[in-house]
């Protein structure tokens, strides 16, 4: 499902406009620099938890040394800052059966 069919299904059900549903789902999952409530969020160093759907948070991975494959020369990996999603029991269980 892209953006237009997450927005037509979220008209249909919430007996919106599908203009109006893309703007909801703008609001809430925009990765834009000052959009999104979502990323927003995430940038600040907080979670955004949906009980029975999951966790949205964002982790921090130390600097390291790696080594190229292809020559075995050391490489210095930098550190960064990444986004994850941790799915809720519910929607787990869901999506297993």
């Amino acid at each position: 499902m892209n953006k237009t069919e997450f927005a037509q299904k979220l008209a249909k059900k919430g007996g919106l406009s599908q203009a109006k549903a893309l703007e909801i789902l703008d609001l809430i999952f925009s990765a834009k620099k000052g959009e999104g409530i979502v990323a927003s969020e995430l940038d600040g160093g907080g979670k955004v938890t949906i009980p029975g759907f999951g966790t949205f948070g964002s982790k921090k991975r130390a600097a390291r040394q790696g080594r190229n494959p292809s020559t075995g020369a050391v490489i210095k990996i930098t550190a960064k800052k990444y986004a994850y999603f941790k799915p809720g029991k519910t929607l787990r269980e869901r999506v297993s059966k």
